[in-house]
């Protein structure tokens, strides 16, 4: 398939830039794939279409507050740094993005902090806006990453114009967050309660949780038309032996395999064995997903709705089918569904 076939018209205010006042009272559109029908509920109507002995897959990533700014010596100008990833625990580089980028040159240093106790050292450029940092400060490992939670701020994705606010904190995470490594959310999870988890606990569906540190390269542009052609940034995955005993005996049993999310889905496909269960993985994956495309693990998902082009929506439309995902992405403009991060669901059946 082609770039173009995924573009559509999307309303700006269609765009949440806050989340549902409850977690599980957003809005969720059901898709049948088998009767091609479409319902409109409440996220918390998800228990109705589950039975004792399903599985729900959860991505555990805890996100961490990878937004600093910091100011420039002599300048004092005012820097943007998105911490992406850790690359030596030892030394303390990180690669980063950095706005604006003009400005930050190698050997240049970055103060953080209204002590300025944090200082960083511009040492490598990787991308046009990508940087790698030397972090340097006074204090154990522990102290230091601690110093970088203080000074961060949660990273709510760059549509949302709006200030940060102390309760984007809690609802820019999933209630079941574990591993921290994440600089984005796992979207699709946002919308579960305690209250909801209890209830599907009660009804006996079964959990599962796998990790996938969600990158910015999951939301890079696809820039080629040739959709075979666009290559994904690499994310670390790790599916334990406890989520394959839970998956593979319910693959035996022919039941409901639910992916919560897209991350999870990339996961789960990533771990493939050649008798198609799902087999222990610690590592990367780049897998991109996109039509045709045969799934072999989850036969049900959950997501929210994504933006035009996105390697998201392909892989959305790789699963529902691309006829029943046009219906349905024209429906929920119609319906005024909320779009992206903290916007509605849908459940996939």
């Amino acid at each position: 398939m082609k770039l173009s076939q995924f573009e559509f018209e999307l309303p700006e205010e269609l765009l949440a830039d806050r989340p549902a006042e409850n977690r599980d009272e957003s809005r969720l559109m059901v898709i049948n794939r088998k009767d091609e029908t479409i319902e409109h509920k409440q996220f918390k109507d998800l228990i109705h279409y589950f039975d004792e002995k399903d599985v729900m897959v959860f991505n555990n990533t805890k996100v961490f507050p990878a937004r600093l700014y910091g100011n420039k010596e002599k300048t004092g100008a005012r820097i943007e740094v998105f911490l992406l990833r850790e690359l030596n625990p030892e030394t303390r580089l990180w690669d980063v993005l950095v706005d604006p980028a003009r400005k930050i040159r190698i050997g240049n240093k970055l103060y953080f902090g209204e002590d300025e106790s944090l200082v960083a050292e511009v040492i490598d450029n990787t991308t046009s806006r990508g940087r790698t940092l030397r972090f340097l400060y006074d204090g154990s490992y522990t102290e230091f990453r601690k110093k970088l939670t203080e000074l961060g701020e949660t990273p709510l994705p760059k549509y949302i114009s709006r200030p940060v606010e102390p309760e984007d904190e809690e609802r820019y995470q999933t209630i079941y967050a574990k591993n921290e490594g994440a600089v984005a959310a796992p979207t699709a999870g946002l919308h579960f309660s305690k209250h909801l988890m209890k209830r599907l606990e009660i009804k006996g569906v079964d959990f599962a949780e796998v990790t996938l540190h969600i990158g910015l390269g999951t939301f890079n542009p696809v820039e080629v038309e040739d959709l075979s052609k666009h290559k994904m940034d690499s994310e670390q995955i790790s599916i334990k032996e406890d989520a394959t005993k839970v998956v593979n005996k319910a693959l035996k049993e022919k039941r409901k395999i639910c992916a919560v999310g897209t991350t999870v889905m990339r996961t789960l496909e990533s771990a493939v064995n050649a008798n198609l269960t799902l087999h222990e993985y610690e590592g990367w994956t780049n897998k991109f997903i996109h039509p045709p495309y045969d799934f072999s693990i989850a036969n049900c998902m959950v997501t929210n709705f994504h933006m035009p082009k996105s390697t998201l929506l392909m892989m959305i439309s790789a699963f529902v089918g691309h006829d029943l995902m046009e219906k349905a992405y024209k429906e929920a403009i119609k319906e005024k569904y909320r779009f992206y991060s903290y916007g509605d669901a849908m459940l996939i059946l």
